[in-house]
């Protein structure tokens, strides 16, 4: 791999400055296979530059405009890009580890795998090197390859991704705070251990992704493709996972809109919605009255049903793990057996119902909401409303509770264990409680 004298640098990029401008003497910039390791790059315009195979480690490529440039299988291992603008870049095989890209720019960028057939014959050697499909071009041989671009211990926080082709990509305990990945392919990538928190990962797809043990925290992951996902040990607090209900099938969207009709005439129209055991997964309901409607079996996992009405409605064996239900209204609804683990129902009401009679008066029976069994491990209960209601062989275990309303409540068998009861309103005993 050659080096470069710094006036021979100089030159070229002053040549490719004319070049851009289409002004006499200009020359699209070649340093491909260019040993630059350590060069100060900063705020350089290498637009449409072609640096495949170069090696580019620890270079101060701050600011730096490389949009459209041929990046393909360079070496920019622990280089500074922070602010740079990749737009539309071939990052195909680069190797980025521990690279900081703090508010880079890779719209539309290409950071699949590639690997670079290298023949050590150069410029002068008098050997043509094509690309496949049989373009000619004056870098090495270079082919896809099976596995992504590595981004092993990159920054990216605060970058805009939007459109980048990443599938298969290493980014292996990555920061990306508050990174932009709306659109992104990111099928397959190992994206274990990363902090994504605050990320918008909007119709990104994530499908057969690693995400074990990574922070997903009030992170926007609505409409985004997560099949075959592996979030083992990923904390998702806050974030959402959410599709809009025009993604469901027809049957489903039918069912929804006939249910709104029952609603609303007071059950002289429509009919009540029977979604038993229908996928919902990361759907947004947030605020829809679906009271009285059967979901028994349903997934609502990943579900945004914030502020929803789903009183005296059939949710038992739904499974409703990692959903937002915050201030969701469950009165008198059945949940047996339901799973709602790591769910957020903050503020959400499970008290009992008063039974009327056939001419609308109150009937002085009390229907309580059915929990029995239900799986609320790790959930957050903060002030939720259980008063009432039957949380008997409940697992509660490690739940916040913080100022939840367990007054009246059936806890026989329930499991409290490492559970956060402050402030919490627990039923008084009694002596059977003891026994």
């Amino acid at each position: 791999m050659r080096s470069l004298t710094p006036h021979e640098l100089v030159a070229i990029l002053e040549k490719h400055e004319r070049w851009l401008d289409r002004r006499q003497g200009g020359a699209r910039a070649n340093l491909s296979m260019i040993n630059l390791e350590g060069v100060n790059l900063a705020g350089v315009n290498l637009r449409q530059g072609k640096l495949s195979g170069a090696n580019l480690s620890h270079c101060d490529l701050t600011n730096a405009d490389l949009r459209s440039a041929d990046l393909f299988a360079a070496r920019l291992i622990k280089a500074d890009m922070a602010g740079c603008n990749l737009s539309g870049a071939d990052l195909r095989g680069v190797l980025l580890r521990g690279a900081k890209m703090k508010r880079a720019v890779l719209r539309e960028a290409d950071l699949r795998g590639g690997t670079l057939l290298y023949g050590g014959g150069g410029r002068d050697s008098g050997l043509d090197f094509y690309r496949p499909g049989g373009k000619k071009d004056d870098s090495p041989f270079a082919t896809p390859g099976s596995g992504g671009s590595d981004l092993t211990d990159v920054t990216l926080s605060g970058a805009d991704c939007e459109g980048a082709l990443m599938a298969s990509a290493i980014l292996v305990r990555s920061v990306m705070k508050n990174v932009n990945l709306t659109r992104v392919d990111l099928k397959g990538a190992n994206l274990s251990g990363a902090t994504l928190s605050g990320a918008v990962m909007r119709d990104a797809d994530l499908s057969g992704a690693a995400l074990t043990g990574a922070n997903l925290r009030n992170a926007d992951m609505h409409g985004a493709r997560i099949d075959g996902v592996d979030m083992a040990g990923a904390d998702t607090t806050g974030a959402n996972f959410a599709r809009d209900s025009e993604t469901l099938s027809v049957r489903i969207q039918d069912a929804l809109n006939r249910h709104f009709t029952w609603i609303n005439s007071g059950g002289s129209a429509g009919e009540r919605a029977d979604l038993a055991g229908a996928d919902l997964s990361r759907i947004s309901l947030a605020g829809v009255n679906l009271s009285g409607a059967t979901l028994k079996g349903a997934n609502l996992s990943y579900a945004n049903m914030r502020d929803a009405l789903l009183i005296m409605s059939d949710l038992s064996t739904v499974i409703a793990h990692d959903g937002d239900f915050s201030g969701a209204v469950f009165d008198g609804s059945n949940l047996r057996g339901g799973d709602f683990r790591g769910a957020r129902m903050d503020g959400a009401s499970f008290a009992w119902v008063d039974i009327k009679t056939a001419d609308g008066r109150p009937s002085g029976r009390l229907w309580p909401a059915n929990l029995a069994t239900c799986s609320l491990t790790r959930a957050s209960l903060v002030r939720t409303n259980f008063r009432g209601a039957n949380l008997a062989g409940a697992d509660l275990g490690g739940a916040n509770l913080t100022g939840a309303n367990l007054a009246d409540a059936n806890i026989r068998d329930a499991n409290l264990a490492g559970a956060e009861l402050k402030g919490t309103t627990l039923p008084v005993a009694t002596p059977d409680d003891d026994d």
